[in-house]
């Protein structure tokens, strides 16, 4: 059993994750509000930490805000199937870091 996390960069392609979700009968997730430390500190203007002037451009003109989605998920096959369904996905779009996802273990779950 594992947490899939998925952090969509282009937040345009929610709809179509969650499409693919309920296509591969997952049955519940939950979706955060967040934004990348990098982003925070180009956006917020924060002089402290320094960075080069094409990384702060680059950061500045990227999606500011992402959509983080997490969903556990028992059958690993289940598991690889939407992952791949994903990725298909987000390989339609022509620009790079649309999004990105990763799995954390879960031992027992609780109510």
């Amino acid at each position: 059993m594992k947490v899939l996390f998925i952090v969509l960069n282009n937040t345009d392609y929610l709809e179509d994750v969650l499409s693919l979700l309920v296509e591969h009968n997952v049955n519940g997730a939950t979706i955060l509000e967040s934004q990348g430390m990098g982003s925070t500190i180009v956006n917020n203007d924060i002089s402290d930490i320094p960075l080069f002037g094409s990384l702060k451009k680059l950061l500045k003109d990227n999606h500011p805000y992402n959509k983080t989605i997490f969903t556990v998920i028992k059958d690993q096959n289940k598991l690889y199937r939407v992952v791949a369904a994903i990725k298909s996905l987000l390989k339609e779009e022509k620009k790079p870091n649309a999004g990105f996802m990763f799995t954390v273990p879960v031992d027992e779950i609780f109510c």
